[in-house]
Parts: C-alpha cells; structure tokens; sequence
C-alpha cells in the first residue's frame, strides 16, 4: 500500500506583488517540500500562489492545483502542478481542495483567501472535518481581524470551540508545528 504524503491546503493572495509577502509564499513552499508533504493549491501560477507552488515543486514537493475554469487565464493555471484539476464552479474547487488536504495553511491574502479561511474554519467547528486550521499572521497582517473576532467572542457571538479551531501563528516555525501537532485522521 502506498502512503499518500500529508497534503497541506495553501490559501493565498492570488494578486499582490510585494516581495515580502511573495518571499514569505516561497518559504512555505520550500517548508512544505523540506518535510516532505504535498502542497494543495488554488492552482494558479500568480502572485503568491504561484510562489508557494513553484518552491514546493522546487524543493521535490507534489504539488495539486484546483482552478475553476473560468479563472485558469485569470490566475494563469499552474500548468506545471503534478496535479491540475479544473472545475466549473468555485464551490467544487473548495470542496475539492478540502478532501484532498490534510491541513490548512492561510498566508497574507485578500477577500478570497479570507472566504476559504471562514468556510474551513466554520466546517471544522461544525464538525464537518477534524484537520487543523491555521492562519500565519506575519507582521500584524490580520491584526484588525482578530480583534473583531475577540469582540464577537467577549459577546458571545463566537462560541470557545469555535476559536479553539483555529490556530493563530506569527512565524512560520509555530505555524509548522501548528499544523504538524494538530494532524489527525479526519
């Protein structure tokens, strides 16, 4: 029997251009392939998500990309994945990307990343998966977010279990550890 690697989903920014946040997609993508585990990506070959896929493949990684059709010029389709499945609707992308990952990985990234984090925050609190959760905060980024979501806490909005889900981490060793420690069988 074949063991598949363990599969960690990447959402990213599919549009920025700053080098720092570009540099820090490559570093997961070289982190991933350094472990040994297979990147899941939205399957595009720009901004950050092309960077993260393009390192993981460079270190050795396998690499999947899932694209709905009507983004594969968009986001110019990773052509280059050991995997690329293109699907008609968002929706099959999202579900896709989640059965085929292990964990969840959100880098720096705008209102699509942000969509994905919810909706995989929000299956696993409602028991839809057992994988872990994770949000690399470099530098402050989701900062304003987090304090919203405390608010929504301290009201009673967000129950505990539901910000046990997540794990927050500010630097890609702690995220990696986060992601490694919490792993288990869905």
């Amino acid at each position: 029997m074949v063991t598949q690697p363990y599969a960690v989903c990447v959402y990213c920014s599919a549009s920025t251009a700053d080098p720092d946040y570009l540099t820090l997609a490559a570093q997961v993508g070289t982190e991933i392939a350094r472990r040994g585990w297979q990147l899941v990506s939205g399957g595009g070959n720009v901004s950050m998500m092309g960077a993260v896929a393009n390192s993981a493949r460079a270190g050795g990684a396998n690499t999947v990309g899932v694209i709905p059709k009507h983004l594969v010029h968009r986001e110019v389709a990773d052509v280059d994945a050991d995997e690329l499945v293109v699907t008609d609707t968002m929706r099959q992308r999202k579900q896709i990307m989640e059965d085929r990952a292990d964990a969840f990985l959100t880098l720096p990234g705008g209102i699509g990343t942000l969509e994905e984090f919810f909706e995989t925050w929000t299956g696993g609190y409602l028991g839809q998966h057992n994988k872990p959760v994770v949000l690399l905060d470099p530098n402050g980024f989701y900062r304003g977010l987090f304090q919203w979501i405390d608010e929504l806490y301290d009201r009673k909005f967000v129950p505990k279990p539901a910000m046990d889900r997540i794990t927050v981490a500010t630097d890609l060793p702690s995220a990696f550890a986060a992601l490694e420690a919490r792993a288990q069988p869905s």
